[in-house]
């Protein structure tokens, strides 16, 4: 058998989808999208009036595989635009016919037909069916707007993975499971940490549990600003149009922001924190000794998503982020820089993210400032990531249009890349908003401003990290650390809520499980709890004046002291700041 890209493979199957589907639905008309190939796979967007279902995905597997087994002949067959546009117009293809009219009128267009089904495609593709290997899975259906407009019809998705190995198939689907497993949404319901109602679309609702990590996110990040020497403030939801127009986020963000008349007057709900971080700084006087001057701000922030762009708390339209602005000289960016890298490592190693990829990202094409400028902040950038001693790639043309960037990737437990931390450089908003300060001269001079998150959005770490533990958050970030399980109410449970005002006296989030259900219950939903340990108390812990210490996913338990036991938990909950912090 010849061998083919993998690529090619999966274009092929792709195509082997589409006539699977027109055979299992003879007397539907049907039109096809596009069905590009995709990481792992592709996908095929369809056009027809039933509806299919996960069944469905089983009956066009099954005929995928009865066309390989007829070994059916690819061809090519190459039409001029005109050919193209009347052959599909005869099929009723009005799908088609949008795709060709955006082509140059000269274009020669390709199509590749096997057996009855032929669709508009390059190419390239394998010389039959039977040369295709078995080794793909349709896997999910979505909704999608022809050509990602959502003006046009609504169409349906097919996804599949696809592998010219039966290992790398098998090994996939593995993966899929346990990410499954590990969906924030599922988890986020179970755990009863958020949930999101249509009465605010994309805007998430946290329940007490998820509260209390999303502000414990924030005390992480407050004690982080104390070592690092940043100062908070807090800056206003609405603000006047005027501003938005200042800045430049008007012109250039608009259709991704919220407005209101007040009095008259056109007001925007902020999208982001910098453009009152700039008039704070101008509000004062500042000489070159108050730099540099670092305001971080956890101030909510609200953006429009279109429908099919938002998901879970990954990509929403409220969201907080620990955001923060620093304005510095130009002489002073390396330093910052270095340190700003230290603090990053720092804050993900904490959460247990080895895998971690630093990206420099240098001038797009459309660009604000002079070369001269860009010159010497993407040196500073490149000169501060060299004495960081960290591996970093080139992203040529990906930086902002006011300046450079970095951005921090980490991977979670299932080798995952998530971008969070970024670092920009800004030279255009201190020119917008006439900022300066007094150099040592005496003369004014303007600041650059660095623009820095570093868990960026804490909706989506919340949904990464959420993941990325698969619901087992670390002692001291969990909402509930502990549950004390008394193994009969009449006779253990006073010790049992004694030992609980003990620990909680002492800043532990311990609860007493007192419900009249049996022991062998309570220890399977407090293991679906994903509570980081169950306290058991009998007769003999009683007379012991010990516990039986069981930890989460774990099946022995372990007889302790209750000296032993508040020892042990003091110091995992004194784990909620990084030991290489405490020596800062």
């Amino acid at each position: 058998m010849a061998k083919f890209e993998l690529d090619t493979i999966r274009h092929s199957t792709a195509h082997l989808m589409a006539q699977a589907i027109s055979r299992v639905f003879p007397d539907t008309h049907i039109q096809f999208g596009i069905g590009p190939v995709i990481e792992h796979g592709f996908y095929y967007d369809v056009d027809m009036d039933h509806r299919l279902v996960d069944e469905d995905l089983e009956k066009i597997e099954a005929e995928m595989q009865k066309l390989i087994k007829e070994n059916l002949n690819i061809e090519k067959k190459v039409m001029s635009r005109t050919e193209a546009l009347d052959f599909f117009a005869e099929k009723k293809d009005e799908l088609k016919q949008d795709l060709i009219n955006s082509f140059d009128d000269d274009a020669e267009i390709s199509c590749y037909k096997q057996g009855e089904f032929i669709d508009l495609c390059r190419g390239p593709h394998v010389e039959s069916t039977g040369q295709l290997p078995k080794y793909f899975k349709l896997l999910s259906i979505a909704g999608a707007y022809w050509r990602g407009d959502e003006n046009n019809k609504m169409l349906q998705r097919v996804y599949a993975a696809c592998f010219d190995d039966r290992k790398q198939l098998k090994a996939h689907l593995n993966f899929l499971e346990e990410a499954k497993k590990r969906d924030h949404r599922k988890l986020g319901k179970d755990l009863e940490l958020f949930h999101f109602n249509s009465v605010a679309p994309a805007s998430p609702f946290f329940m007490p549990k998820g509260a209390f990590v999303y502000n414990k996110l924030i005390e992480f990040m407050r004690e982080i600003y104390r070592v690092y020497d940043y100062q908070e403030v807090i800056t206003p939801q609405i603000l006047d149009s005027d501003l938005w127009h200042t800045s430049g986020h008007y012109e250039h963000y608009k259709e991704n922001m919220y407005f209101s008349k007040i009095d008259e007057r056109e007001y925007a709900v902020k999208p982001m924190n910098c453009p009152c971080h700039m008039l704070m700084f101008k509000h004062y006087k500042y000489s070159y000794r108050d730099l540099p001057m670092r305001y971080a701000d956890f101030g909510r922030l609200h953006r429009y998503e279109k429908a099919g762009a938002v998901t879970g708390l990954t990509r929403v339209r409220t969201f907080c982020q620990d955001d923060a602005h620093i304005f510095i000289d130009m002489d002073g960016i390396q330093d910052e820089i270095t340190m700003l890298m230290d603090m990053f490592f720092t804050c993900y190693e904490h959460f247990g993210f080895t895998g971690i990829k630093v990206n420099l990202s240098t001038r797009p094409e459309k660009k604000s400032g002079d070369d001269a400028t860009w010159d010497k902040a993407e040196g500073a950038l490149e000169d501060a990531l060299k004495k960081s001693g960290h591996e970093y790639f080139i992203k040529e043309g990906d930086g902002a249009f006011y300046g450079p960037k970095i951005d921090v990737e980490i991977a979670d437990a299932l080798g995952r890349y998530y971008q969070l931390g970024t670092i920009q450089l800004d030279f255009q908003l201190p020119e917008r908003f006439g900022l300066h300060y007094t150099n040592a001269e005496g003369n004014e001079e303007k600041p650059v401003v660095i623009h820095r998150a570093l868990l960026g959005s804490l909706e989506r770490f919340f949904g990464v990290y959420l993941e990325h533990v698969a619901g087992a958050f670390p002692f001291w970030l969990a909402p509930e650390q502990a549950i004390i399980v008394p193994v009969n109410n009449e006779f253990h449970l006073d010790f049992a809520n004694n030992l609980q005002r003990e620990l909680f006296n002492k800043g532990l989030r311990i609860k007493v499980d007192d419900r009249n259900e049996s022991m062998g219950y309570k220890t399977r939903q407090i293991q679906k709890s994903k509570v980081p340990y169950m306290i058991v108390i009998g007769d003999r812990e009683m007379e012991n004046n010990s516990v039986s210490l069981r930890k989460y996913g774990e099946k022995k338990t372990e007889s302790m002291s209750i000296d032993e036991l508040k020892t042990l938990f003091t110091s995992l909950d004194a784990e909620f700041v990084p030991a290489s912090l405490r020596q800062k």
